[in-house]
């Protein structure tokens, strides 16, 4: 099965490029993107991603404000055997230039949702390391996963009113990964596995004149099983990067962290991030939210709306629900982000802390799938 992109020097394997090197039904392959306001007033978010094995591309972009209601928009599809096309009915991603701009468009539609919005780069493509989470002797987890910070310019048309994004006022990061992880609907194979704690913890920052960016993932222990920090030069425009990707970002020794929580939540009220350089030297950058948004909103946990399940060879869907509204201890309202004012005792920046904890989890009280925070 080829596409256009097998007529570019680029095959990693024997395989056509449409041929996974793995056959693992959660196989996927995501672009994913925030943006926010400076002063922490809106955020969106968009997301796309294709399933190979299970035939399916789908996409979201959802947006909320301040003391307003957060609107979402879904669309799934049979996914195109074309590579390069990414589109979902009235959504399209975009690549004007890759690891420098993209645009996202979504066309009037039946949820009242709509966007025409660019994204340009201000920093070079920041590579995490592999993550691997492991079930057993299963991999739940095998991911290549890269942030890019950038800025905004465009127009978003909401169901309470439409609002122009400009460069200078909007920031935002991409993030683009691509592996296993579960999706869609359940394979159940054999005898069924019992639950494990997940805790997952995300911190990218923008900065006067650079960028920081932490990522966790613990386990029930509060054991690192995934702690990665970094920083990076800011650029102003995307023509500043360089095209030489090595040596641009300067990786820590160690990353720590520490949350306090909203009584009977698992919602961050704060959070402290240590970046430990390789000489031991410590820089805490404390964390103060601002705005939420849920990632229900892109799919992640919906009820109805997951990622990479089937629903048709076309579909399209939206909601609408005021954040402050909600049970905070549902499975679909824990995984959040949040957009937050960030201080080191020295400078100020901004950007989002992202999280989810589900089952037990020592440091913070945690002793059951879903209590929440005693403090």
């Amino acid at each position: 099965m080829l596409n256009r992109l097998d007529d570019y020097p680029i095959h990693q394997t024997s395989e056509p490029l449409a041929h996974p090197a793995t056959s693992d039904a959660n196989f996927y392959d995501r672009t994913w993107f925030n943006g926010y306001s400076a002063d922490a007033s809106r955020y969106f978010g968009a997301g796309l991603a294709v399933y190979p094995h299970r035939g399916i591309i789908d996409c979201a972009f959802s947006t909320v404000e301040a003391d307003g209601r957060q609107h979402c928009f879904f669309g799934s599809a049979l996914a195109p055997q074309e590579r390069t096309d990414t589109t979902v009915g009235p959504f399209r991603l975009e690549i004007i230039e890759p690891l420098r701009q993209a645009r996202l468009i979504l066309d009037d539609n039946e949820t009242g949702l709509a966007c025409d919005m660019t994204f340009s780069a201000r920093t070079s493509a920041l590579q995490e390391a592999r993550q691997i989470l492991w079930h057993g002797t299963q991999r739940t987890m095998d991911a290549t996963r890269f942030a890019q910070f950038g800025c905004w310019q465009g127009t978003v048309s909401t169901p309470d009113g439409d609002f122009t994004i400009d460069e200078q006022n909007w920031h935002g990061t991409k993030d683009r990964s691509w592996g296993v992880r579960r999706v869609g609907e359940r394979v159940q194979l054999g005898a069924p596995k019992p639950f494990k704690s997940f805790f997952f913890l995300w911190a990218p920052l923008i900065w006067e004149d650079h960028v920081s960016h932490a990522v966790f993932f613990d386990g029930a222990r509060g054991e690192a099983l995934v702690r990665e920090g970094l920083t990076a030069p800011l650029f102003h425009s995307p023509d500043e990067i360089p095209d030489e990707l090595a040596d641009v970002a300067t990786p820590m020794g160690a990353a720590v962290h520490r949350v306090t929580y909203h009584r009977g939540t698992r919602l961050a009220s704060q959070a402290e991030v240590d970046l430990i350089d390789v000489y031991g030297v410590t820089r805490t950058i404390t964390l103060d939210p601002k705005l939420r948004f849920h990632m229900k909103g892109l799919g992640y946990g919906h009820p109805e709306w997951p990622q990479g399940a089937w629903k048709g060879e076309l579909a399209i869907g939206g909601e609408s629900f005021d954040p402050t509204d909600l049970d905070l201890l549902a499975p679909e309202n824990l995984h959040v982000q949040q957009i937050c004012v960030a201080t080191d005792g020295t400078q100020t920046g901004i950007g989002a802390l992202e999280q989810i904890v589900v089952g037990p989890y020592e440091p913070a009280g945690f002793t059951d799938f879903l209590d929440g925070a005693s403090g």
